[in-house]
């Protein structure tokens, strides 16, 4: 009896191990939300972290999918990135603790940088910097 409840623990540390890591490898993923911030906010953000990781994962749920897709298309049509991937499916939620499940629309949109992406950033960059010397 007890090599199989030190079987069972073990195979619970392992899945919570799984967990972390897989958790900890999404440093790149922005969970998008079309009430919280400004659409342009994602944008910057989904920039600057394609600057870091050289790619970034967008995902959303339910009626934030429109305002992903227009985030990517943002980014694509400015020749900053290009799709890797694209996923879809459906999770189940639940409204209130004790309620049904129900399906939500899930997506998820990898992106890569362009060939021309630093190239872009630094041309953004010099013509900011050049609005902000004539301001002063």
């Amino acid at each position: 009896m007890e090599v199989i409840t030190e079987g069972v623990n073990n195979l619970n540390i392992a899945a919570a191990a799984a967990t972390t890591d897989s958790a900890n490898n999404k440093k790149n993923r922005i969970q998008v939300s079309n009430t919280k911030k400004p659409l342009f906010f994602y944008v910057n953000l989904a920039k600057r972290y394609m600057q870091q990781h050289n790619e970034v994962e967008l995902s959303a749920l339910g009626m934030a999918i429109a305002t992903v897709v227009t985030i990517a298309e943002i980014l694509k049509n400015n020749g900053l990135a290009v799709e890797k991937k694209i996923m879809t499916s459906t999770v189940d939620m639940r409204e209130e603790t004790g309620g049904r499940p129900v399906p939500k629309a899930k997506i998820e949109i990898l992106l890569g940088k362009t060939e021309k992406f630093d190239e872009l950033m630094a041309a953004a960059a010099a013509e900011e910097a050049a609005e902000a010397e004539e301001q002063n």
